[in-house]
């Protein structure tokens, strides 16, 4: 692709840097930005300063939030004995969006994969292990992929927190194998939220 100018050139690429977006589509997000108001720019750019340097990861969860502790883990009308253990920020809200859940989460920040290198300590898993220590939760819903990465990640942390009086339970299989939490719809997901199953029955199933 030839460029007439190098900033063009340079703001291409740094778009094409994101997930997602290839060089021609990048291009064309470029050359809108430069046909807007030069504001309209600026807020953008004043949006991605603030994002980047002002929010936070929730003490408690881990969820992305613009204060200390995020305002799922603050709210009183949540059940804070039962905690959704998802992946990453989108699957709480692809979770939050079914409107079936109220309990609390918390995030990993991935799963457990050999292959790309990620092991249980570059995750939050002490952390949520950490919480189930204190006694105050009475139920873990796993809620990671239907993927084999996914199902070592429940398994690790399930022997982690077995030696205490909790219960363990998995979001029922109504996410086919394979899939992504984040992309499933709203209606399959809030039902295998409340058609969950014990995760020690399922273990008997894989």
């Amino acid at each position: 692709m030839e460029f007439s100018s190098k900033l063009l050139e340079q703001a291409v690429y740094e778009m094409s840097q994101l997930p997602g977006i290839g060089k021609r589509t990048a291009l064309r997000l470029v050359l809108h930005l430069l046909k807007q108001p030069k504001e309209s720019t600026g807020y953008l750019i004043q949006a991605l300063d603030q994002l980047r340097n002002q929010i936070k990861h929730c003490k408690n969860c881990h969820n992305l939030s613009d204060t200390e502790v995020c305002e799922i883990c603050t709210n009183s009308k949540r059940d804070h004995a039962v905690v959704c253990v998802v992946e990453d920020v989108r699957d709480v809200m692809a979770i939050e969006n079914t409107r079936q859940f109220h309990g609390v989460y918390h995030v990993l920040g991935g799963k457990i994969s050999p292959i790309e290198g990620i092991g249980p300590s570059q995750l939050s898993i002490h952390s949520l292990v950490e919480r189930v220590k204190t006694g105050q939760i009475k139920e873990v819903i796993f809620a990671l992929s239907a993927t084999m990465e996914g199902d070592t990640t429940n398994y690790y942390i399930y022997k982690q927190i077995s030696p205490y009086s909790i219960t363990t339970s998995t979001i029922a299989r109504g996410i086919s194998v394979g899939d992504e939490i984040e992309y499933a719809d709203e209606v399959t997901l809030g039902r295998s939220i409340i058609n969950r199953v014990s995760f020690e029955n399922s273990l008997n199933k894989i």
